[in-house]
């Protein structure tokens, strides 16, 4: 599932199943060509759509899209992103950062930074697995790892510091 906006003004949930695309809750079934790397042509709904990708960044989850020569700016958010700004994590600000907590009780499955790395936001810092299911925990903004406070095994709780930046 996917939360895309587009434009910063409207919203749509895209989900992909073994029933075919739902957009907002309608079964959508268009017709895809792909034309190369960067372009296809849609049909939906007897309309036609030349769609061109001209610019993605893969960590800020963002894209401009030509669609029958009109540009339009597309971010979308993942369940892990939509699982961030719950727990209030999205919107940490790279000037602020200082230490990781862990946003739930849990035990840390693997660690993949060191001290003393330098990583990028987007970057995984560690996996932490809670109510059965594996999370990737991703670094907030640029940052220097000073201290690992965990290692794989390791039980943490709630607003416990993980890792110091």
């Amino acid at each position: 599932m996917l939360r895309i906006k587009v434009n910063n003004e409207y919203d749509f949930e895209v989900d992909k199943n073994g029933e075919g695309l739902l957009i907002n809750g309608d079964k959508v079934m268009p017709d895809v060509r792909q034309l190369n790397t960067s372009a296809w042509h849609i049909i939906n709904n007897l309309k036609s759509y030349n769609v061109e990708v001209i610019s993605f960044n893969s960590v800020e989850k963002t894209a401009g899209i030509k669609v029958n020569n009109t540009i339009y700016s597309v971010t979308a958010k993942d369940q892990f992103d939509i699982l961030l700004d719950k727990l209030g994590l999205s919107s940490l600000n790279a000037s602020k950062i200082s230490e990781i907590k862990a946003p739930m009780p849990g035990m840390v499955l693997k660690v993949f930074v060191k001290e003393g790395m330098e990583i990028k936001k987007g970057d995984n810092l560690f996996i932490l697995e809670a109510m059965k299911m594996e999370n990737i925990i991703k670094a907030p903004a640029d940052v220097f790892v000073k201290t690992v406070k965990i290692k794989p095994g390791d039980k943490v709780e709630k607003g416990q510091i993980l890792m110091l930046f």
